[in-house]
C-alpha cells in the first residue's frame, strides 16, 4: 500500500474505503462541494495513514482543510487521465515553539523541487509504520539538526492539511499531493538554546526564524490565494530577525516582514511567503495557545 517506502492516504466512509487518489480531493471526500473543512479521525493502521468518517482504534479526531483554490478540488471529481493511478502521500510538519513562546520556521531551499523559497515548518514524508511524532522528530533533526530530548517537550495534532503543487492550477497541472499532518511541539528550553544546537541542512534549508507571536498572528491572519503583496501593519516591526545558511557559515540579516505576509500569486512566479498550510497551522496555533492561557492571559 505504501510503496516507494512511503505512506498513502486511505479514505474511509461508512465503514469502507479506499487509497485516496492523486488529483481527486481527500477533503471533499467528507465535506459538500462548497465547503474546505471536515471533523474527520485518523490513524496509523498497517502502513496507512487512515482518514474516516467515524472514529477507530487508535485514532484522534481533528479538523482536515483545503485552501478554496485548491487545484484537487477544482479538478472535480475526473481527473487529467496522466494524473490517475498515483496515491496521495502523508506528510507531517513540526510546528516548535521555544519556552519563550516563539516559534521556529525555515525557508526552503531554492532547488528544491516543491515549494521553493516558501517558509515552513521542518517536515517530510512519513514512512512505512512510523508514527507522527516519529516523523517530525526525525524531520526535525533531519533538516535543523535539532534533536529534542524526551520529557523536554509536549505535544498534539493541531489539523490537516490538504497540500497539491502547484497549488493553483493556473500554474499547471499538479505533481505532487499530500495530507499534512500539522503538529505543535511545545519545548521547555528557550529559543536562544534551541538555535545553539541548530545545524540545518543547506539541502533543504536556506534560512531560518524564530518569530514572535504578534509577527506570527498577522501571518495567521492573511488571506492567501488574493495575489496581492502583504502589507505590514503600524503594530509589528518592520523587519524580522533571520538566519541565513550558505556554505556552512549561518549569517543574521534581517528580513522585510512584509515579505512573510506576501500572499500566493494567482499568476506567474511564486513569491518568498508563508506556505498556505503554514497560515492554517498558525490559526490553530493560535486558537491551542488561547485555550492554555484562557482569557485574562497576556
Amino acid at each position: 500500500m505504501a510503496g516507494l517506502g512511503r505512506v498513502l492516504v486511505h479514505v474511509r466512509r461508512g465503514g469502507e474505503g479506499g487509497a485516496a487518489r492523486f488529483g481527486q480531493s481527500v477533503t471533499g471526500a467528507f465535506c459538500a462541494p462548497h465547503e474546505d473543512a471536515a471533523a474527520v479521525s485518523c490513524g496509523l493502521q498497517r502502513g496507512c495513514f487512515v482518514l474516516a468518517d467515524a472514529a477507530f482504534p487508535g485514532s484522534t479526531e481533528t479538523v482536515l482543510r483545503r485552501p478554496p483554490f485548491c487545484p484537487a478540488k477544482l479538478l472535480g471529481a475526473q481527473p487529467a487521465a496522466e494524473l490517475r493511478g498515483r496515491g496521495v502521500e502523508a506528510a507531517v510538519a513540526v510546528l516548535l515553539q521555544a519556552g519563550t513562546g516563539r516559534v521556529l520556521l525555515t525557508r526552503r531551499a531554492a532547488g528544491l523541487r516543491g515549494f521553493p523559497n516558501v517558509w515552513v515548518p521542518p517536515g517530510g514524508h512519513a514512512e512505512p509504520d512510523e508514527e507522527l511524532l516519529a516523523v517530525g522528530l526525525r524531520e526535525l533533526q533531519e533538516e535543523t539538526g535539532l534533536r529534542l530530548a524526551a520529557g523536554t517537550f509536549t505535544w498534539r495534532l493541531l489539523g490537516l492539511w490538504e497540500s497539491v503543487y502547484p497549488p493553483m492550477l493556473s500554474w499547471g497541472p499538479p505533481r505532487r499531493h499530500h495530507v499534512v499532518a500539522y503538529l505543535l511541539l511545545c519545548s521547555e528550553e528557550p529559543h536562544e538554546e534551541l538555535e545553539a544546537r541548530l545545524s540545518p541542512s543547506e539541502s533543504e534549508v536556506s534560512a531560518y526564524a524564530w518569530l514572535e507571536p504578534r509577527v506570527l498572528e498577522a501571518i495567521a491572519a492573511t488571506e492567501d490565494g488574493a495575489g496581492s503583496s502583504g502589507s505590514v501593519p503600524g503594530t509589528l516591526p518592520a523587519s524580522v530577525s533571520i538566519t541565513e545558511v550558505s556554505g556552512g557559515s549561518p549569517r543574521a540579516t534581517q528580513l522585510p516582514t512584509a515579505t512573510l505576509l506576501n500572499t500566493a500569486p494567482a499568476e506567474g512566479e511564486d513569491v518568498e511567503r508563508v506556505s498556505t498550510g503554514t497560515q492554517f497551522a498558525l490559526g490553530l496555533w493560535l486558537e491551542a495557545r488561547g485555550g492554555e492561557r484562557g482569557p485574562a492571559g497576556p
